[in-house]
């Protein structure tokens, strides 16, 4: 594994950053995971986690210890991610739910600053739009970009068994040297690195890539040597006890717990290739973090890292996402901003609803109308060790697969206060109760000012129908889509092979030149 944290000493000068010309604004570089849960980093103490080039970026970052999705799903999380605006407010409820072009994203933020802005990876966009503000998209996506996916809450007993999730994931745990998951991510760090050395070449700043991987989203399967490096006496086992709420019945039902039992070894195994991926990950992170330090755009390049959600990784009986519970929800947050390496932690409840006018502002562009109406604020002051207006408080939703009804998520402080209008309150004080044991909903008198903060924020009925409604359009436009000649919206990347490499139409000196990093500077010719 390639250990950068010599880079990251090399690289740990610089001074505050004040208002820059346009051409020296710092570039921005998003390095975005799938499915990594917030609690299972060396960061935050966890005993079997090996990514030493993240362990060395952390050290010069800004470390957000309790951090949130705004949905513990992939595209509603990646939407709220993009936008700032939670699922009820840009619509994409579900996996298979459009993001419409007319919502604004920090992609179209960034862009009309004038920054180059790049996706690499996974974003898990739905419908024709699949790009949504960025210029260049250099991958495909590894999931469905149409509106397949679509739940039925007026089915909440069905199983949809081609796409919910089951436990052949558990089951099935362990070594693979190949997988359709380790083919993207691969292309994934291998256009990353390409493009990262052609921004150095060609000269081009201020750029915003956005860099993002599908592991270490199961299926749980890994390459023997990063699970090598893994010490299995030192992998935790499950905790928090066993889970029996309405949502959480819902969904061991939904992932087809009872028919598909697993047992300690199976889980054992799954847990050893989720910290292989974190370690297979790290590895792609430190190639990418190099190449930085290589072409002289580390002491200008801000590095953002995060997840979309987390994995409960059996914690209270459940695996996978779809939960409000920690192992869920929570999810890593680093901001490396070189110009600020002191080390800071920092222990405010934020979300990635925040990361959109966080961006802006660190682009220097804080007041764009394109911000205008998010639910998020910028993390700047937090930055720079000050407070946030809002307080500490962040809210969460989610309308996906084993729910029945919109469920809402308040954190104020150590509170976490979980409402739907289809089951019973939860609150737990995670001061008290890390592990989320103890549900205080009944008992605790501060449950009811949160209960009334959700009631301000939210209107759960007319949520509901619109939730309803919209399930109910989409699974009928992908019915009528199906029939004659299917037209997919999945993103097609296209690679001018005429303009790559040699060819005869070009001058063989230039493209010598010109593809070289540093540039040639003592040609000469004798007569």
């Amino acid at each position: 594994m390639r250990d950068t944290a010599g880079f990251w000493q090399q690289h740990a000068g610089g001074q505050e950053r004040t208002e820059k010309s346009m051409d020296s604004r710092p570039n921005i570089l998003v390095l975005m995971t799938d499915q990594w849960a917030g609690n299972v980093t060396s960061w935050e103490g966890h005993p079997a986690v090996v990514t030493p080039n993240l362990d060395a970026l952390a050290r010069k970052s800004t470390v957000f210890s309790s951090a949130y999705c705004a949905s513990p799903l992939c595209a509603p999380s990646r939407a709220s991610f993009m936008t700032g605006r939670l699922p009820s407010r840009h619509g994409v409820f579900d996996n298979a739910a459009e993001l419409p072009a007319s919502v604004p994203t920090f992609a179209h933020v960034l862009r009309a600053a004038g920054y180059r802005t790049v996706l690499c990876g996974k974003m898990h966009f739905v419908g024709p739009d699949q790009l949504h503000g960025f210029e260049e998209r250099l991958t495909t996506d590894i999931y469905p970009a149409d509106f397949g996916w679509v739940p039925d809450w007026t089915k909440p007993d069905e199983r949809i068994d081609w796409w919910y999730h089951n436990m052949a994931s558990v089951q099935q745990a362990g070594e693979a040297e190949i997988t359709n998951q380790l083919a993207f991510d691969d292309e994934t760090a291998f256009r990353a690195r390409a493009r990262l050395r052609d921004f150095a070449r060609n000269g081009e700043a201020p750029f915003c890539m956005v860099v993002s991987f599908t592991h270490p989203h199961d299926p749980y399967a890994m390459r023997r040597r990063y699970q090598e490096m893994i010490d299995p006496a030192r992998i935790p086992g499950p905790s928090g006890g066993f889970a029996d709420d309405p949502h959480s019945r819902r969904l061991r039902h939904v992932s087809d717990m009872e028919a598909m039992p697993t047992g300690e070894e199976e889980e054992r195994a799954a847990r050893q290739a989720y910290l292989g991926a974190l370690a297979y990950l790290d590895e792609q992170i430190g190639e990418i973090l190099a190449i930085l330090g290589e072409t002289g755009q580390a002491d200008n390049t801000i590095i953002l890292f995060t997840s979309d959600h987390g994995d409960m990784l059996g914690d209270h009986g459940l695996w996978y996402k779809m939960s409000f519970f920690e192992g869920s929800v929570r999810v890593p947050l680093l901001v490396h901003d070189p110009a600020q390496p002191h080390p800071r932690r920092v222990a405010t409840n934020v979300s990635l609803l925040d990361i959109m006018p966080t961006l802006a502002g660190l682009a220097g562009t804080p007041s764009s109308p394109l911000l205008d109406g998010i639910d998020g604020e910028s993390l700047l002051p937090l930055l720079g060790g000050g407070e946030l207006a809002r307080g500490d408080r962040i809210f969460a939703e989610y309308q996906g697969e084993g729910s029945i009804a919109p469920m809402v998520m308040i954190k104020d402080g150590s509170l976490k206060y979980i409402h739907s209008e289809s089951d019973p309150p939860l609150l737990f004080d995670l001061d008290a109760d890390p592990l989320e044991e103890t549900d205080i909903a009944l008992t605790d008198p501060r449950a009811a000012a949160l209960a009334r903060a959700i009631g301000e924020r939210f209107h759960l009925g007319e949520l509901n129908e619109e939730v309803l409604r919209s399930q109910k359009r989409r699974r009928e436009l992908d019915r009528a889509l199906r029939k004659g000649v299917f037209t997919s919206w999945d993103f097609q990347p296209f690679i001018d092979e005429s303009r790559r490499f040699m060819r005869n139409h070009l001058d063989l000196n230039d493209v010598e030149e010109q593809s070289r990093f540093p540039r040639p500077v003592n040609t000469r010719r004798t007569t």
